[in-house]
């Protein structure tokens, strides 16, 4: 037995037509030649002729047609190891005697109408941009084409096969919402709402980008969620979002049935940002300026941020003498709060963690609570307002926006290999492709 039977291979004898996959296009190659393009590999250029005599037969009446013309379209096709291919594909123009119309051959099965590229080669650049991270410009170089009309092809497919899908929104019952800086201007429109789909995670998939709008306000969300059809919106069974109050109104106008989740890491976020309120102005206070790397305030500045359990001896020693200093009084205050919420999410018992989150957020809210700690008042205030949203985390396991803040993460990714965008509507659709799930179905493409 041989080794390819072995393995389980099939093997045939060698056909070049199939390797560059020109049996999928109907196109029989006739001649090829290598220019070189400067520094590159190279360019391959293929002449190819459309397969059989399909074509030349009239649809009105049936009779052969004659050939009256013929010129060469140029294709960039998918590359072979580090050389670019070119399909120089020889079109003919055709003419009836017997009722005198005119044709030519159809090229809608090698390329989109208007395209120079290939359905291959826009899959193959597709795949590069959302599986392996790879700039348009990279992938444009590597087809030998420029970048404006591999852009357009990438974008264009995205929206009209893959985000145009009537079914993308079936089965979402968990959204996560935020805020994203999609770009970094002084003028301009800056802020986007993002829209996650949380329900994978109950089934251990990652979570997957719905949508973007322009904005960051109430009017933004509750926009988009009156846009949706009815039946997504009814099935939409939990929102979890930071303590923006804008986004709570839409949900409560949108999805009134919907159970509201004020997200574990904003509310540890909130709390963090009282406590570092709390630093800052006792070292104002005690200074009139602002902390120095001499400072004991602002040299633990990161270590109070930090869980108690993970640091170490020395730096549980640093903040023990720090929060000892009777001037510091409400900073211990403060880092208590702080290091409490943490303990209450950190429950594996979610009914135990619920009833210390709760009984923390009522004494935190009870007058005189605080005592010289004008921040930490604040802070109960705020989260006896949403207490409801704070505690639904704790029967909503999959309700964390955790996901949510990651996929931002990704699309900060995006923009470095982007070198950043101009327009808005390419953002969304590249964003949309890279964190939008569709990575199996461009695999089916390919």
């Amino acid at each position: 037995m041989n080794e390819t039977a072995r393995l389980g291979i099939e093997s045939s004898a060698f056909d070049g037509r199939v390797l560059l996959g020109l049996d999928r296009l109907g196109l029989n190659p006739v001649s090829q030649r290598h220019v070189t393009a400067g520094s590159r590999a190279g360019v391959w250029l293929i002449g190819c002729e459309p397969a059989g005599d399909a074509a030349r037969y009239c649809r009105d009446c049936g009779a052969m047609g004659r050939v009256r013309s013929s010129w060469r379209r140029r294709f960039a096709h998918t590359p072979v190891g580090q050389h670019a291919v070119h399909l120089m594909v020889r079109v003919r123009r055709y003419e009836c005697a017997a009722c005198a119309r005119s044709w030519t051959d159809d090229l809608t099965r090698i390329a989109d109408e208007g395209r120079r590229l290939t359905d291959a080669a826009v899959w193959w650049a597709a795949a590069e941009v959302v599986l392996k991270s790879k700039s348009v410009l990279a992938c444009a170089r590597d087809l030998h084409c420029s970048w404006g009309a591999l852009n357009r092809a990438v974008l264009e497919k995205g929206v009209d096969v893959l985000v145009a899908d009537p079914h993308r929104l079936d089965g979402v019952e968990s959204i996560g919402v935020d805020e994203h800086v999609w770009r970094h201007t002084r003028t301009g429109s800056r802020y986007v709402t993002v829209i996650v789909d949380l329900t994978p995670r109950e089934h251990g998939q990652p979570a997957r980008l719905l949508d973007m709008v322009e904005g960051r306000s109430e009017k933004a969300f509750a926009r988009w969620l009156a846009a949706r059809p009815q039946p997504f919106r009814d099935q939409v069974r939990a929102v979890a979002m930071d303590a923006f109050a804008g986004y709570r109104k839409a949900a409560a106008r949108q999805v009134p049935h919907a159970v509201e989740i004020l997200d574990p890491f904003h509310v540890v976020k909130l709390a963090g940002d009282r406590l570092t309120a709390v630093r800052c102005r006792l070292q104002h206070e005690a200074t009139g300026r602002r902390g120095t790397t001499t400072d004991p305030l602002y040299r633990g500045r990161r270590i109070l941020l930090k869980t108690a359990v993970l640091r170490t001896d020395r730096q549980q020693a640093r903040i023990d003498a720090l929060l000892a200093d009777p001037d510091n009084r409400p900073l211990a205050l403060a880092h208590g709060a702080y290091q409490r919420i943490i303990t209450c999410y950190a429950q594996k018992d979610r009914r135990k963690g619920r009833g210390m989150m709760a009984e923390l957020i009522e004494s935190l809210a009870a007058k005189g609570a605080a005592p010289g700690c004008p921040e930490l008042a604040t802070l109960g205030r705020t989260l006896k307002r949403r207490m409801a949203d704070v505690l639904a985390f704790f029967d909503h396991p999959n309700g964390a926006n955790g996901p949510t803040e990651a996929i931002n993460g990704r699309l900060e990714t995006l923009r470095g290999i982007a070198l950043g965008f101009r327009n808005l509507d390419n953002y969304i659709t590249r964003s949309l492709l890279h964190t939008g799930g569709f990575k199996h179905a461009i695999q089916t493409h390919l």
